[in-house]
């Protein structure tokens, strides 16, 4: 399989997320759900903080404006919702359901992106997102 950087690193996103619902499961038994989600978060800040140091790239801040400060705030809000939200979730319900509600997230961005950034909605786009739909309803559901 010939893979693309952002496919690469896409695929990852998607296996790392799989491996978060399980061991975050796991972690917040029997402690409030919104520590667990501070310590995570603090490993986050930890792991991006070494990465920046061993690459050297705390210095690299050409491009970062008020326009991408603005933007990179608000996402870290909605980041930081959308964590508090699963981790809380994850808590009250199984993980092989919480996990498929929260891949619903496939559809708002394709939504959001045709919307906020004028991306186009093709019928690849509309079938594909359809099918993480019904699959996310049928996982919840079943």
């Amino acid at each position: 399989m010939n893979m693309r950087g952002w496919q690469f690193f896409a695929f990852g996103s998607a296996f790392f997320a799989g491996l978060t619902a399980i061991l975050g499961k796991v972690g917040v038994q029997g402690i409030n759900s919104n520590l667990g989600m501070f310590i995570r978060t603090v490993v986050v800040l930890a792991m991006t903080a070494l990465i920046l140091t061993f690459r050297g790239q705390w210095a690299k801040t050409e491009g970062l404006n008020t326009h991408s400060m603005i933007f990179l705030v608000l996402s870290a809000l909605a980041t930081g919702m959308s964590w508090l939200c699963y981790y809380r979730a994850l808590q009250l319900g199984p993980a092989s359901k919480v996990a498929p509600v929260d891949k619903l997230s496939v559809a708002f961005a394709i939504l959001l992106a045709v919307i906020f950034l004028g991306e186009k909605l093709t019928w690849k786009t509309m079938i594909g997102c359809a099918f993480v739909v019904i699959g996310s309803v049928v996982l919840a559901l079943g």
